[in-house]
């Protein structure tokens, strides 16, 4: 799943649907490999984050900036907690996503590094958090060099996610992608 996510501001970047790539997983790729325990503004934001894709378009904003404001709770109350910081992480990028969405086209690359950064923390307090590793390959794998991507990096994150859930088919799918997007860069 890609990311197309974007602000139009001045002073940002062109991705055209490359930063197709703040992989938001959402929260089921979120429970798959999650760390336990979470808190209640943890998980009341994951499940924000995966409640804003079956809420109609309109509603999707609203949905998505609450699960924000409950993951930045979250991260408030205990900065230590990898899940709150995927939680940041999946309903910025969701946010974001669904702006490009809107046909927008340009990324604010603050918004893109506050994502990333999220993500980042969450493997430093957790380093096989499937999750965030498939997250941040695919964000890898589908962002330009400009942006910061690396599509083998991606690939071989999206390995150590699989390696860590065998069995989640999305983890898995994306590696398929990666590795052929990769082989076809050679």
């Amino acid at each position: 799943m890609i990311f197309a996510s974007t602000h139009v501001r001045a002073g940002t970047a062109t991705t055209s649907g490359c930063v197709v790539a703040i992989v938001v997983l959402g929260a089921a790729v979120a429970r798959a490999g999650q760390p336990a325990p979470v808190s209640p503004a943890t998980s009341e934001a994951l499940a924000l984050c995966d409640q804003a894709d079956r809420v109609p378009v309109l509603e999707r904003a609203t949905v998505l900036a609450r699960g924000l404001d409950r993951a930045e709770e979250a991260v408030r109350m205990d900065a230590q907690d990898a899940v709150a910081h995927f939680a940041v992480f999946c309903n910025l990028g969701k946010r974001l996503q669904m702006e490009q969405s809107g046909f927008r086209l340009f990324v604010p690359l603050a918004e893109l590094s506050r994502a990333r950064n999220e993500l980042d923390v969450a493997l430093r307090l957790v380093p096989d958090y499937a999750a965030a590793l498939a997250a941040k390959g695919e964000m890898l794998v589908e962002l330009p060099r400009l942006l910061g991507g690396d599509a083998r990096e991606g690939e071989l994150l999206l390995r150590r996610a699989a390696a860590s859930d065998p069995d989640d088919r999305r983890i898995r799918g994306m590696l398929a992608n990666a590795a052929q997007i990769v082989g076809g860069r050679d």
